[in-house]
């Protein structure tokens, strides 16, 4: 990063997640436990340069700076015009090159396929069916079953990875673990959990614990989730 560049142009700051330092937009996800869960597998799963990396709902691109600082070839998109204003800045702050675009999950990418797929999407059951078209809460709410964006993903992820390919998704237990295995195997892909982290709700699962409850999400009284990393391959 050249000098002209000052880190006092960098608006909150923050030595997260995994000792990258992350500057975060106003309305763009900030990085929590799901993200240095991803960031982590990452760092396994990129052992040689020249590897295509695609990170979609990229939010601050984190998880895409990891995979460039280990050599990928790294691509981030998001729907969101912060996020990718912010993914631009942290690339610009850690020194790598990544190509950022603007869009639904994969429609920038086209045909292209990729041999590192990341992916931290919304999956926070919400009391609205449907997704929120602006604002903050699109890095999270998803759906009444925190599925719309998983089954999407799920769909589309096996037209995205090269034969020797490799997925790696978080959610949390409330949106259907076994779902988004069995839908990942219908598509041709072997996937498993990885990683398990039982964590406390923060605010914005703790205001909707009761209704949680009543679904049958959560025992009553219970104020955590399991967030979980699923990597799926073709073999």
């Amino acid at each position: 990063m050249g000098s002209a560049v000052s880190l006092r142009r960098f608006p909150s700051l923050e030595e997260r997640p995994a000792a990258l330092r992350v500057c975060r937009l106003p309305g763009v996800y900030a990085p929590q436990t799901d993200t240095r869960l991803l960031v982590a597998q990452v760092r396994h799963e990129v052992p040689r340069p020249g590897v295509r990396s695609l990170d979609l709902c990229t939010g601050t691109g984190i998880v895409a700076v990891a995979a460039a600082l280990r050599g990928a070839r790294a691509t981030a998109v998001d729907v969101s015009r912060a996020a990718v204003a912010a993914s631009r800045l942290n690339a610009l702050l850690h020194g790598c090159r990544i190509r950022v675009l603007r869009g639904d999950l994969d429609g920038p990418v086209g045909r292209e396929r990729f041999d590192l797929v990341t992916v931290n999407p919304p999956y926070v059951p919400s009391q609205d069916a449907r997704a929120p078209s602006r604002g903050v809460r699109r890095s999270w709410d998803a759906g009444r079953d925190g599925r719309l964006l998983l089954d999407r993903i799920c769909a589309r992820a096996p037209g995205l990875l090269t034969p020797s390919g490799v997925l790696l998704l978080v959610q949390s237990s409330l949106s259907g673990v076994a779902a988004t295995l069995d839908a990942l195997g219908r598509g041709g892909l072997r996937a498993r959990v990885v990683e398990r982290r039982t964590e406390p709700f923060g605010p914005v699962m703790s205001a909707r614990a009761e209704w949680f409850a009543a679904l049958g999400l959560i025992a009553p009284g219970a104020w955590t989730e399991e967030l979980v990393v699923i990597r799926a391959c073709r073999s």
